[in-house]
């Protein structure tokens, strides 16, 4: 189950020739995936471009009707990896996946394509995760473009723009041999717009036609001596051709007049916070008619340096907006005006932060630092625009009054119990090396848990712990999710385990999902699904490979169970891997699922029950050891009118789901007594109406029974109370 559903928006990819296509970036890019008769498609969600993955399962139906093959592909290099059908078949594919972590994973089939060459279009849209919304480390796709001399798109995030790129993406990387990337930012993948759509192509040979007729050139093969000649060939005749290409198709774009005395260079996905930016200085308008010079690399690698050239020519300054470091591009562009024995001065990082992501007010402020160095008559004055802050406005620190706000688990977490039972048993056993990795149970390294000290990448989570197997008095734990498990930790992490003997735990936290990059179904699921094969156990898988020690769990929310298994995997005298695999449905998942059912059920006049927990106040001791052993956001604090009791108690909210973890962790950690759950009954039946009834009056009565016998506090005459 996606994080949404986009069937009612792929119909729209139907339309035809002339019609007005409207929606959002990664809706355009499919729509010109199949205008431009692409012939197989691939890719491993991530944001940013997890909705694109999803748009593309939703549209199996339309891509089939074209005999476009479509493939969820098991991690990032089996999706560059299917690029091969491009290399002998004329046939135009496309993968996507998330930069830079995707792009790590799948840099050797990229290296190889991009060394023995392609035939057919090969485009690869990268979901570029750069800046402050970003959960990985930073850095950008720009060094393997160069790298593997890949050449790289970086259109402006507006959808004519967007579907052009994928067509000059298909058409450059035959013109050139060489396989494409597009870049694509969050601002771009959900731009809203719309643009003239075109007539959806059959591809011209389909993968299926071409199993009938197989080709093979020995010399697209990486081995030597062919290797050679693919070095040679990238620089003699690849990057001429693809420099051809850009030029005669004008990919770079030019605005503002012709003739200044300073001018700005742009990557194509920074242009619109450069035009806001123009605008608040008050030199552009709101179509985006600017009064600079600008041109726009919507080609970001290869440069073509005589049209470089001919833009700086008689400028005075040129700033170069490039985001994140190292700073390629002006480096680059430095480079070819040396060459050409230029001293034209050039701005960027100087104004510009070295890294970091280029928001609206960073973009402003370097805008205007270059002006008032390179060309400051061209400031505004001090009757500038209203909405213009002043350049040297100081923004308040609010760190020390807002409070930090780290990421989590969310409210009725199947994940959450789990490391609630690991923290008893380190009370028990002592610290352990704990190793963590990608996905949601990461954010167990956060309070309250503080669990895990490292993350290496995805499914790497016990491969990141083997440096410590080595026979110590405790034994590591490792945490691997469902999602790493199927993407590489069967191979790198657990058959490694197996191969080492290594003596070490490992937790598979299996929520049925691949539950971080929005709930897309993987090969465990226990859900239907009409286009691939789930519900394969991954006990079945972890045994298969040699895993002796494995316990299933199948409800993580019993925390003693979780505890006495950990206990056992870090007590028993059995060697080798130990495998605990816990299982429990990822809680966001099945709420999408139940509520619609359940809303239904309710208007149809069905009975239907939900538990409600909540926290007894004359119980509760107010020493909230149940929130720092549970940490769920519905659990949190109430302020008492009892004159007695100055600490607050607990209190469950009405985000509760019902899960029962804050019970069954003061079950297991002996806490006090204090949570009860209540049912919440819709539709009841009329005895069960009648019997709730008559426990109310029951219970008003004692109430009013107990009140009447306690200590009443009047407040003193003249005290304003």
């Amino acid at each position: 189950m996606a994080e949404r559903s986009f069937k009612k928006e792929v119909e729209q990819l139907r339309i035809g020739d002339g019609q007005v296509f409207r929606g959002e970036g990664i809706l355009a890019i499919t729509k010109a995936l199949l205008e431009n008769g692409v012939g197989y498609v691939g890719g491993y969600q991530g944001a940013p471009i997890s909705h694109l993955m999803d748009v593309l399962a939703d549209a199996e139906d339309i891509l089939s009707e074209l005999g476009v093959r479509f493939e969820a592909s098991a991690s990032e290099a089996t999706a560059a990896a299917s690029l091969a059908a491009s290399v002998h078949y004329p046939i135009r594919g496309a993968v996507t996946f998330k930069s830079t972590v995707g792009t790590n994973v799948a840099s050797d089939a990229l290296a190889n394509l991009a060394s023995g060459g392609v035939t057919g279009g090969a485009l690869v849209i990268i979901g570029e995760d750069y800046g402050e919304g970003s959960s990985i480390m930073q850095e950008r796709v720009h060094a393997f473009a160069m790298k593997s001399q890949i050449w790289l798109l970086d259109p402006r995030p507006n959808l004519p723009s967007i579907t052009a790129a994928v067509r000059h993406g298909f058409e450059l990387s035959e013109a050139s041999n060489t396989p494409v990337m597009m870049e694509v930012r969050i601002r771009c993948c959900h731009v809203h717009g719309s643009f003239e759509a075109k007539d959806n192509q059959r591809p011209p040979l389909t993968v299926a036609e071409a199993l009938s007729n197989p080709k093979r050139d020995t010399g697209r093969i990486v081995l030597p001596p062919a290797s050679y000649v693919h070095e040679k060939e990238k620089y003699s005749k690849r990057l001429p051709a693809a420099l051809d290409y850009i030029r005669k198709n004008k990919l770079n774009e030019f605005f503002g007049p012709r003739e200044a005395a300073v001018g700005i260079v742009v990557q194509g996905g920074m242009y619109n916070g450069l035009i806001r930016a123009l605008q608040r200085v008050g030199l552009a308008d709101i179509y985006g008619n600017s009064q600079l010079p600008i041109y726009v690399l919507n080609v970001t690698y290869p440069l073509v340096e005589d049209e470089l050239l001919g833009f700086c020519e008689g400028k005075q300054s040129i700033l170069m907006v490039e985001e994140g470091q190292p700073d390629f591009l002006e480096q680059n562009l430095r480079a070819i005006l040396h060459k050409d024995n230029s001293t034209l001065p050039v701005s960027g990082k100087d104004v510009f932060p070295m890294a970091g992501e280029y928001t609206g007010q960073v973009m402003l402020e370097g805008v205007q630092k270059w002006l008032a160095k390179a060309a400051p008559h061209m400031l505004p004055d001090a009757n500038r625009a209203p909405n213009q802050p002043a350049a040297d406005t100081d923004m308040p620190d609010l760190s020390k009054t807002v409070p930090p706000r780290p990421p989590g688990f969310c409210t009725g977490c199947p994940e959450r119990p789990i490391f609630a039972a690991m923290k008893l048993v380190e009370e028990e056993l002592g610290p352990h090396q704990i190793s963590g990795d990608i996905g949601c149970h990461l954010f167990s390294i956060m309070p309250p848990f503080e669990i895990g000290g490292t993350t290496m990448g995805y499914g790497l989570g016990p491969a990141s712990n083997s440096a410590f197997h080595g026979g110590g008095e405790k034994r590591p734990i490792s945490i691997l999710g469902d999602g790493g498990f199927w993407h590489n930790g069967l191979n790198s992490s657990i058959t490694n385990a197996v191969f080492n003997k290594s003596d070490g735990v490992t937790i598979i936290v299996d929520n049925y999902y691949s539950a971080a990059t929005g709930g897309q179904d993987v090969l465990s699921s226990r859900a239907d699904n009409k286009s691939k094969s789930t519900k394969h156990p991954i006990a079945a898988a972890v045994e298969g490979v040699g895993v002796n020690w494995v316990r299933q769990i199948d409800r993580t929310y019993d925390v003693g169970d979780m505890r006495d298994t950990l206990r056992e995997a870090l007590t028993t005298e059995e060697e080798g891997p130990k495998v605990i695999i816990a299982s429990s449905e990822c809680m966001l998942n099945r709420q999408r699922r139940e509520r619609p059912q359940k809303a239904a059920m309710v208007k149809e006049g069905r009975r239907v029950e939900r538990p409600k927990f909540g926290v007894d106040e004359d119980v509760c001791t107010g020493d909230h050891a149940c929130m720092r052993l549970s940490g769920c956001p519905s659990l949190t604090l109430k302020k008492l009118d009892d004159p007695l009791r100055d600490d607050p108690v607990a209190y469950i909210d009405q985000s509760c789901v019902g899960c029962g973890n804050c019970g069954e962790v003061a079950d297991a950690a002996v806490l006090c007594p204090s949570f009860y759950q209540a049912d919440l009954v819709h539709n009841p039946g009329w005895f069960e109406a009648r019997m709730a009834g008559l426990r109310r009056a029951v219970i008003g009565w004692l109430q009013r029974r107990r009140a009447a016998g306690r200590l009443q506090f009047q407040p003193a005459e003249g005290s304003g109370a």
